[in-house]
């Protein structure tokens, strides 16, 4: 029990702070058990059963799932209705937000409708006139409790299902009608919670949620860019002449960016890095008016005073270049790298004008900024540029950006297998993960996916972070870890009634959800769930439901939930916003989702 403690507290350390991503730390954890075997009592069989769980493959083939009613755009063409209902009402803006993601969470993976759904709200927000931080927030949240409508909402219930099916076989005597969950079994619960917490985004909610993000006229005066947008001539005996704009940029020593270069009338934007630059050149450029006057005097530049850049043609786009606004996503390649590193401007061809992180702009040296998951990106690009970026699982763009790769023709379809997926699973006619693999599997072979999308739909971090802690649950029983931690949350029984035992086991799932991952905090909490209502001669199952809706929905930090990281940078939050609004909401449901299981399941 010492050792496999010990495995514990180093994960939660490496999953709070994250210092690897944490699909690496569950891998060590899997691989840590397996070398300690003689002491977590963790076979290498055991230790890499996760790979082969129905919980993994069942959350493989919904990632497909997902992916195949995205590429249909489908939800694209009902965010346009949506747009047209909603116009500037804030209030339907905010309703139809959450009654949308909330219902779709439902059917498809939370995370994906979130990232699906995020340009729609975005676009939502400013044509209506509305600061997106007003939508963004409660976007997230309603995803986390539609989730748990169905078994499919979430991972998370995936792999709670498969958890609490293990648990009831292995001990039948002390876990009694502990099963795995049926298509709909908590749908009332969830119908509850979701109902509070809509009326509580529409109210109390929608008071607190704070518009960091002004009602923007354009995307420069969002991002602040007027006076960092600036144009400069090259003078006849600049040392530039002669030279290119690679060179001359990699050598400057000044916080500067070029955004185009005019030429005789013509404007180029990227690539410009070959370009040689020749006298009477003018750079459009963003920096600030300090570093301006000091690349002025050092560089042989002249300002144009009477000139600026054409910000009202930036915005609007044309047909060489627009302004998007680009979201590092979870598990992004670029978490880690600079713009400088990763050669952004090439790569991409691309130019970033500026970047947010939460509330803050970084315009200093913002090249060599390590990019986070959340950040914003202010880009200038071509539409062939944005159109790459926008199906590049590295970023979330976060406006609605036109694909005529849409199968438009393919929706009924796409929307078909889904339906059918869940009904065959609900009416027990197959197990949710042969129901699932043969919907993805039908989603091929009727082209709504092409085979080689099938490998790209899939989010394999989420598959190994699944695989590489399940085993942790099993050292936990095998050891009686689950059974220790169990006896001291039971001796809360000595003071008080089972169902406010039942109200601490969510609470404490929350907490520790609201700092590590939510598969994660499942894994550790089930059983430890389980062993206490056998104690307490409870029902397991309703103590199950408890860690796993706790686990569903964690509302508290940025990183409590992946969707809400997805709105931390496009909805330019603070790390308090989410304290102050989901604080409340969280202790909300606590008494509700407590309640609502003792009133239908029993304690």
């Amino acid at each position: 029990m010492v050792v496999v403690f010990a495995v514990i507290l180093a994960a939660l350390v490496l999953f709070a702070t994250e210092p690897v991503p944490i699909d690496i730390t569950a891998i060590g954890i899997m691989v840590a058990l397996m070398v300690l075997e003689p002491w977590t009592r963790v076979s290498p069989a055991e230790g890499v059963s996760g790979f082969a769980s129905s919980a993994t493959v069942t959350v493989l083939a919904m990632f497909i799932l997902s992916y195949g009613v995205q590429r249909t755009g489908a939800v694209q063409i009902l965010g346009r209705k949506i747009a047209a209902f909603t116009k500037d009402d804030e209030n339907r803006q905010l309703g139809a937000t959450i009654g949308v993601v909330g219902s779709i969470s439902g059917f498809i993976n939370n995370t994906a409708a979130v990232a699906i759904l995020m340009p729609m709200v975005t676009d939502l927000a400013h044509e209506g006139k509305t600061s997106p931080s007003k939508l963004l927030l409660p976007l997230s949240y309603a995803s986390m409790f539609g989730g748990t409508l169905t078994l499919i909402g979430t991972s998370t219930n995936i792999l709670a299902s498969d958890l609490a099916a293990q648990l009831g076989a292995q001990n039948p005597e002390a876990f009694p009608g502990l099963h795995a969950f049926s298509m709909f079994e908590f749908t009332k619960l969830g119908v509850i919670v979701s109902v509070v917490g809509a009326a509580y985004l529409m109210t109390v909610g929608r008071w607190l949620t704070p518009a960091r993000i002004p009602v923007r006229e354009d995307l420069t005066e969002e991002f602040g860019l007027e006076e960092y947008l600036t144009e400069a001539t090259v003078t006849a005996d600049s040392p530039l002449v002669g030279r290119t704009v690679a060179d001359a940029l990699d050598d400057t020593e000044f916080d500067v960016d070029l955004v185009q270069l005019i030429r005789e009338g013509q404007t180029f934007v990227e690539p410009l890095g070959p370009k040689e630059i020749q006298a009477g050149d003018i750079f459009a450029l963003r920096t600030d008016r300090e570093t301006l006057v000091g690349l002025i005097d050092a560089e042989g530049l002249r300002l144009l005073p009477d000139v600026s850049v054409d910000e009202d043609e930036l915005e609007s786009g044309n047909a060489d270049q627009s302004l998007v606004e680009v979201v590092i996503a979870p598990r992004s390649s670029l978490v880690g790298e600079t713009l400088a590193s990763a050669n952004f401007r090439d790569r991409y061809d691309a130019t970033v004008l500026a970047l947010r992180r939460g509330p803050e702009y970084i315009r200093k040296r913002m090249d060599h900024a390590e990019l986070q998951v959340g950040d914003t990106l202010l880009v200038q690009a071509t539409p062939d540029s944005i159109s790459r970026l926008n199906v590049n699982r590295d970023f979330i763009v976060a406006q609605e950006i036109e694909r005529p790769d849409y199968r438009e023709s393919k929706i009924p379809l796409a929307i078909g297998i889904v339906g059918a997926v869940v009904a065959v699973a609900a009416l027990d006619v197959l197990p949710i993960m042969v129901s699932a693999l043969t919907g993805a599997l039908v989603m091929v072979l009727t082209g709504v996916l092409k085979p080689p999308e099938v490998y790209d739909a899939v989010e394999w971090d989420v598959i190994f972070l699944l695989a590489g802690v399940i085993p942790l649950g099993i050292a936990m029983q095998q050891t009686g870890a689950a059974d220790l931690i169990a006896d001291l949350l039971v001796l809360s029984a000595d003071f008080m009634p089972p169902i406010a035992v039942l109200g601490l086991f969510y609470i404490v799932t929350a907490m520790l959800t609201n700092i590590v991952s939510n598969n994660a905090s499942v894994v550790l909490m089930i059983p430890v769930a389980a062993e206490a209502a056998a104690q307490l001669d409870a029902n397991a199952f309703a103590f199950v439901l408890a860690v796993t809706f706790a686990a569903s929905t964690a509302f508290m930090t940025p990183v409590g939930y992946q969707t809400n990281l997805f709105v931390y940078g496009p909805g330019g939050y603070k790390f308090t916003d989410y304290v102050r609004v989901g604080t409340p909401l969280q202790m909300l449901f606590a008494v509700v989702t407590t309640a609502g299981i003792a009133a239908i399941w029993g304690v």
